[in-house]
């Protein structure tokens, strides 16, 4: 496959991109880096590898199977109890989850534009939900991964611009990809993992790639996307910490990322803020628009309905869960209650589908020639491990234990 092959199949994969690069895994490299400098920059060097060995199997179930995660998960167990319970799980998580955060990723979105403007961030954030909400509504696969992948390419500019500009230590950029724990950072490093590591990525990508490709013999141009996109999404991650290590001392509190681009401007001059605001809106939009995507297909397979993306049932799901985004930002408030919620239920669902996936990915009756090998189910194994350690602690966070 030749290099401009390579680039031609860039697509889902930069869409799962897209997804996981959202104003939380900006807020939470730019806390990290302002915190702790480089030294958990490895965090994201693993995490990106645990990512490609998931995303790997979800995009291969979608290609080979012909059914979205939610379908797969649905259709897979015999017990009815099992089967509802797994239907509660998905909705509850994945549709009611996307639908807390939407309002975050709006936000973030407009955090940028207000900074580069000084236009209010509500006035921002309802232009960005409706202009989600109307790429959306074309219901054109191309359209909407085309404008995403631009969206990902302008954030790598942007990011990468603005960590340049503000003079980082090669030296110290190298000794942090040297695995450390710094005393106190072991929550951002869950953290780290658990921004990259996303749920509905999972849900998103197995459908994704049925839009784009037709079937089996598309999997080599898929594991290139999916590769690519993920490191390019990494090494974005990587960036955004190490802007801000290179901007603060070590030690430093960052409580609201939309006020770092406005300190960057006397530390790197003008560009420095203005190409990381661009960033940070490409960031929430892009996140805006996947989340009600992922959301829609995870909940409309899990209950057995058209996952068409113009059939009217997949419309009301984005729709309910972009509309709660923007009635967030209008009434200037977030669902308290339904993000810890969200939070609960995310913390049993990810292992759970994490286990059910390399499950699935073992079925011949499933996949045939192109289920598991032995040592994807060791790498899958081993990601999981942690992803059951990521859900362990997220539970015992939202219940005041950590």
């Amino acid at each position: 496959m030749s290099i401009i092959q390579r680039f031609k199949a860039i697509g889902p994969g930069a869409m799962v991109a897209a997804a996981f690069i959202g104003p939380g895994t900006v807020t939470t490299a730019s806390v990290t880096g302002a915190e702790f400098g480089y030294a958990l920059l490895w965090t994201i060097v693993f995490s990106i590898f645990a990512t490609i060995v998931l995303q790997e199997m979800s995009a291969r179930l979608g290609l080979v199977s012909g059914n979205g995660l939610g379908e797969a998960l649905r259709e897979r167990f015999d017990n009815q109890i099992v089967e509802y319970v797994s239907i509660f799980l998905v909705v509850g998580a994945i549709g009611i989850g996307t639908a807390a955060y939407e309002a975050g990723n709006i936000l973030g979105g407009a955090a940028g534009l207000a900074t580069i403007t000084g236009i209010s961030s509500t006035i921002w954030g309802v232009v960005i939900g409706l202009v989600a909400g109307a790429l959306l509504y074309t219901g054109r696969y191309k359209l909407i991964e085309r404008a995403l992948v631009g969206l990902v390419a302008l954030m790598a500019i942007s990011f990468v611009a603005s960590a340049i500009l503000i003079g980082p230590d090669p030296s110290a950029i190298a000794i942090g990809f040297v695995p450390s724990i710094p005393s106190g950072s072991l929550y951002l490093i869950t953290g780290l993992i658990g921004t990259t590591i996303v749920g509905y990525n999972l849900f998103l990508h197995a459908s994704n790639v049925q839009e784009r490709w037709d079937g089996p013999e598309d999997i080599n141009h898929s594991r290139v996307d999916t590769i690519l996109s993920i490191v390019v999404g990494g090494l974005i991650t990587i960036t955004i910490m190490v802007t801000a290590a290179a901007a603060f001392e070590p030690g430093t509190q960052i409580n609201d990322v939309g006020q770092m681009a406005n300190q960057l401007r006397p530390l790197a001059g003008p560009y420095a803020e203005l190409f990381f605001s661009i960033g940070l809106f490409a960031a929430g939009f892009t996140s805006a628009t996947t989340a009600p995507l992922a959301g829609a297909w995870a909940t409309t397979g899990a209950l057995g309905w058209d996952t068409d993306l113009q059939s009217t049932r997949f419309r009301a799901v984005w729709a309910t869960i972009l509309g709660v985004g923007i009635l967030s930002v209008v009434l200037g408030g977030s669902p308290v209650q339904i993000i810890v919620f969200a939070q609960v239920v995310n913390g049993i669902l990810l292992p759970i589908v994490a286990v059910f996936l390399i499950y699935a990915m073992n079925q011949e009756d499933l996949l045939g020639e192109y289920t598991n090998k032995p040592v994807t189910n060791v790498l899958g194994a081993t990601v999981t491990i942690i992803v059951v350690w990521l859900g362990i602690r997220t539970l015992l966070n939202v219940a005041g234990v950590l």
